[in-house]
């Protein structure tokens, strides 16, 4: 690491405009006064995780890559929202075709001149088929990223995602019109119309390809021809590694690797689906972004 990507880095409230209406709150993060950037990188999130969750993440991550990192909440959550939940009408598709287009492209638009990366957690990194600058993109990091099933989960866990899926989940969205976020352990609530279609490609063997051409567009899949490394966290029980090996069947034109961060390399104690961007797991992040 340089001595610059040591010195405080600097940030900025932005707003990114989407083609449908909706004004996603953004945060840019740059790295020191005076140091060259290197590249720009959005960096698209979870379903149900803040905005500001990655923000000590990307604070980091400008000044060791020298880069432009941009964060946000997608439509109707966090920062982006503009009214209650259980008015909230987006999806799942809103947010990893719409929204995270948008962001790939508004930081297109504002670093024309330097390399493109995008990182995607979990949903985050579902997105990119359906983007037209995909093709723009160097390198595609994707962490804790896959086509879901309930079945596929560790053996000891599969009854939790039952119960989730087929009761708990079911019932709470029919009782209160939204999905609560408490029912997952995260806080955030989801709009009714994202839980049902998560819900769908989580039951489904084909996942979210049954709504191709239909509920979502017809991606492109020969447009990533870059790097795309799929990152799996050893104790992820949500997203098994075996599960996040078979994202690589979304990018056939792209050069792929694979890597497992193993519970040790984060300093001890469980890094489960969510908590790899927490700074208790800071010892873990260069393994996000090398090799």
């Amino acid at each position: 690491m340089t001595e610059q990507a040591t010195s405080p880095h600097s940030d900025e409230m932005v707003t990114i405009p989407c083609a449908d209406g909706p004004v996603l709150a953004g945060r840019l993060f740059l790295p020191p006064e005076g140091a060259e950037m290197d590249l720009a990188l959005v960096l698209h999130g979870a379903t149900g995780v803040p905005r500001d969750y990655y923000a000590r993440f990307a604070a980091w991550l400008a000044g060791y890559r020298r880069a432009a990192v941009l964060i946000y909440d997608y439509r109707d959550c966090g920062h982006s929202a503009r009214g209650s939940v259980r008015h909230a009408r987006s999806d799942m598709g809103d947010w990893a075709v719409r929204d995270q287009g948008a962001a790939l492209d508004w930081l297109a638009a504002r670093f024309p001149g330097l390399p493109l990366e995008v990182m995607g957690h979990s949903l985050g990194g579902m997105g990119l088929p359906f983007h037209e600058k995909a093709g723009l993109v160097r390198r595609l990091t994707t962490v804790a990223t896959g086509p879901a099933h309930w079945t596929r989960h560790p053996r000891h866990f599969i009854g939790k995602a039952m119960a989730f899926w087929f009761l708990l989940g079911p019932v709470a969205t029919l009782a209160l019109g939204y999905m609560p976020g408490r029912i997952l352990g995260q806080g955030a609530d989801l709009p009714a119309r994202a839980f049902w279609q998560w819900r769908r490609w989580c039951i489904r063997r084909d996942f979210y390809r049954g709504e191709w051409g239909r509920a979502l567009p017809q991606p492109d899949l020969s447009r990533m021809t870059g790097e795309v490394r799929l990152i799996a966290i050893e104790d992820d029980e949500m997203i098994p590694p075996a599960v996040v090996r078979d994202h690589a069947a979304f990018f056939p034109a792209a050069r792929i690797t694979h890597r497992t961060i193993p519970v040790a390399a984060a300093g001890g104690g469980a890094i489960g689906h969510l908590r790899i961007f927490s700074e208790r797991c800071k010892a873990a992040w260069p393994l996000l972004v090398e090799g």
